[in-house]
């Protein structure tokens, strides 16, 4: 069986055992919930393992492939060219969506007075009350670290890429015998993290197995129904911009099949759906992107472990949304310039807190701020929150990997998708 339907079908099994079990299921006297944790923690933390020494061995050789000031600039310009265009793209389609379906009325009424604040909603505001627009300065000061070895351990991505970017140029600048040495170092390292991530891979069906079983099992489908409308328009406008938006970009910008590239990111899609993070993700977005799709070690490894850390289609999106429907909630009629200020925001926030603990809540209650809604109000989509954040981690991976294979074209790579996955896959282990 391909590795994608044992996935698919992992979750799949996964979702209808944790609904069956409940949190409180016992099997031959162990509760289950420490099981499926246990699954699904063993999973992320192997792939977690990987993303320091993929993430910077990437980046090192992608930069040492790309050459000069020139074609590095060129690059760089063209992803960030295309993050922002996309998550610009997303706002707007959830934009749309929330005014057309506006779920936070219900019955003619605001929504808050028939839900009420969640519980733990005071907790959540006392999480985020010091966070704020300063977090969007503080973006830079996480970019130059002061120990990088610290940042590493920490997880702050953005520290880790900007180094890695620059001692990717600057290895590139050193000649002789000690530059060749140091690039076929970092080529190795790359090598050996990709293996590394294949042999995982092939224990993922049981780390999707336990992550979604876990997640089913603690919050169940009953917190959905007071919350349909709002869980519904964010599932609607993210397949809008998953289905439709972002396949547009790869048919008339790219110039490939949409169909293909959904094939040869299915790995990835279902990892991304089940682990709820972009940066664990990131070696099995990287293995689909360079072996399935065909985009070279060149182009991806500069653009995905950037897009990890700074693309966040998916997440700009649900934050516009969520923004919107707590503003409906209370009974708040938002004019243009009002969402015009949501959509600003959301866009920023998307990029500037991705390093911070529970970041879309945060960039939610820096929109709230903007417009004049108190944090609280976070407390309304807490209990979708977590599925919620599965559904937009895929769109936000699949934007990364749209955006390999529309720069790799862009930048003349013509064995893009050229050729079924699957064939492709076989190919290459026959070769």
């Amino acid at each position: 069986m391909a590795l994608h339907w044992q996935i698919l079908t992992a979750l799949l099994l996964g979702g209808a055992v944790g609904l069956w079990t409940g949190p409180d299921g016992v099997l031959l006297g162990v509760p289950v919930l420490g099981a499926f944790a246990f699954l699904g923690t063993l999973f992320l933390n192997a792939l977690k393992m990987l993303i320091v020494p993929l993430v910077m061995s990437s980046l090192v050789v992608g930069v040492g492939n790309v050459g000069g000031t020139t074609g590095l600039g060129r690059l760089g310009a063209k992803t960030v060219a295309y993050y922002l265009s996309t998550s610009l793209i997303a706002i707007l389609i959830g934009l749309a969506w929330v005014n057309l379906t506006q779920p936070g009325v219900v019955d003619g009424r605001p929504a808050g007075e028939v839900l009420g604040l969640q519980a733990d909603a005071g907790a959540v505001a006392e999480a985020v009350q010091d966070k704020g627009a300063g977090d969007l300065v503080a973006v830079f000061l996480r970019m130059v670290p002061p120990n990088i070895v610290q940042a590493a351990a920490q997880g702050q991505m953005l520290g880790l890429i900007f180094f890695s970017l620059l001692f990717g140029y600057f290895a590139s600048r050193v000649e002789g015998p000690a530059g060749r040495t140091l690039r076929d170092f970092w080529q190795g390292v790359y090598e050996v993290m990709m293996r590394m991530t294949e042999l995982i891979m092939r224990v993922a069906p049981l780390g999707v197995f336990g992550l979604v079983a876990k997640t089913l099992a603690t919050a169940g489908l009953a917190a959905l129904l007071p919350l349909a409308g709002f869980f519904l328009t964010v599932v609607g406008a993210l397949a809008a911009h998953l289905l439709v938006a972002l396949p547009l970009l790869l048919r008339f910008v790219g110039g490939v099949s949409p169909w293909r590239h959904f094939k040869a990111m299915l790995p990835a899609l279902l990892t991304a759906f089940s682990t709820s993070s972009s940066s664990a993700t990131l070696p099995i977005t990287l293995d689909s992107v360079e072996k399935r799709a065909g985009v070279s070690n060149r182009t991806a490894g500069f653009v995905l472990p950037l897009g990890a850390t700074i693309n966040m289609d998916g997440t700009a999106l649900y934050e516009c949304v969520a923004a919107l429907f707590i503003a409906q909630a209370y009974g708040l009629e938002l004019g243009f310039a009002q969402q015009f200020t949501v959509v600003l925001t959301a866009l920023l926030t998307s990029i500037g807190v991705a390093g911070i603990p529970s970041a879309s809540l945060v960039a939610i209650t820096i929109i709230l701020a903007a417009i004049g809604l108190p944090a609280e109000g976070v407390g309304l989509i807490l209990a979708v929150d977590r599925l919620l954040d599965m559904s937009r981690t895929a769109v936000n991976v699949f934007s990364d990997s749209c955006g390999a294979v529309i720069i790799a074209r862009s930048e003349g790579e013509r064995d893009v998708l050229t050729e079924d996955p699957e064939e492709r896959m076989r190919r290459l282990a026959s070769a």
